[in-house]
């Protein structure tokens, strides 16, 4: 059976945020996505009676595990971090999918959600297989017979491999905030302070924005220099973040963005003694006083192809 046309672009919205979703890299989502339709291409489907879109939906599945326990197997050079998509179109496109069953109350967690750094990051605690059931059934809203059908394994093994999934994700569960217009207005203001506190050299109120136990992670994806181990604390912090504003050799863009559901700083045109980066994005989470409590920031050029 040949694949018709239409189905590559009707499915290549969903089949993106599935692959980004499975392994939180844009760039790896946009070759698995051409990877996919390379399959449907040259082996499609024996029958023509069933729908398309499951059967890629299972060809892009496989392709993802087989991804991600690769990269279980090799050892990343410092810390891991998403890759950044932006979230501030009118139109989110392909990283935002429609999922089946979008209108059912049973999924666990909401689109938007799913794709926001705390989310992706909770996922690497699972196996790339408990990361597939949980993906499919509480974010993409597959019952346990369709899941089990994509990932070609029993139901039973579904439903326990779910439960397992299910209790890593209790610690994130527990603390996770919704993407509400005041998180996202006071994740805005607390970015505009710190970008103007460093423009303006103020310590003292980049002191009084940050927690006072801080953690900064830097990926930087073994291509640019980036810190390998997280910085902890507000005084070293502090200590770093004066280090790197004294290499810079002049003053980058800055821009305010939406990315993975929360404004984030582009920094572009960057010219430093201390990275190769000429780019990057810095993400915060706030603690319930308003201070900035985590920064992540994202130089690897390979993490921002879809910047």
């Amino acid at each position: 059976m040949a694949v018709p046309a239409e189905a590559f672009e009707t499915d290549r919205r969903l089949l993106w945020g599935v692959c980004y979703r499975m392994t939180g890299n844009a760039a790896d989502a946009d070759d698995l996505v051409q990877e996919t339709f390379v399959r449907a291409l040259t082996h499609p489907p024996k029958r023509n009676e069933q729908p398309v879109r499951p059967w890629l939906i299972r060809v892009a599945m496989n392709l993802s595990l087989d991804l991600l326990r690769k990269r279980h197997r090799r050892a990343y050079v410092g810390e891991w971090l998403p890759s950044p998509v932006p979230t501030d179109s009118d139109n989110p496109a392909s990283f935002d999918p429609r999922a089946p069953g979008e209108d059912s109350l049973a999924a666990r967690y909401e689109m938007l959600e799913s794709v926001s750094f705390a989310f992706l990051l909770a996922l690497e605690a699972l196996t790339p297989l408990q990361r597939a059931v949980l993906l499919l059934r509480d974010v993409f809203d597959y019952s346990t017979e369709e899941t089990a059908e994509a990932l070609d394994i029993g139901e039973a093994n579904v439903k326990v491999t779910l439960l397992r999934a299910r209790r890593r994700m209790q610690e994130y569960d527990k603390n996770k905030e919704a993407l509400t217009p005041a998180r996202r207005e006071a994740t805005r203001h607390a970015l505009e302070q710190f970008l103007l506190c460093i423009n303006s050299g103020d310590v003292r109120g980049l002191e009084q924005l940050l927690a006072e136990d801080v953690i900064s992670i830097s990926d930087g994806g073994g291509k640019v220099n980036a810190a390998l181990n997280p910085i902890r604390g507000r005084t070293k912090l502090l200590r770093l973040i004066a280090g790197l504003t004294a290499k810079l050799r002049s003053a980058p863009r800055a821009s305010l963005r939406d990315f993975n559901g929360l404004p984030a700083i582009l920094f572009e045109d960057v010219d430093s003694q201390s990275t190769a980066a000429t780019r990057y994005t810095v993400h915060v989470e706030l603690d319930g006083n308003g201070r900035i409590r985590k920064l992540d920031t994202v130089l690897a050029p390979d993490k921002l192809s879809a910047v």
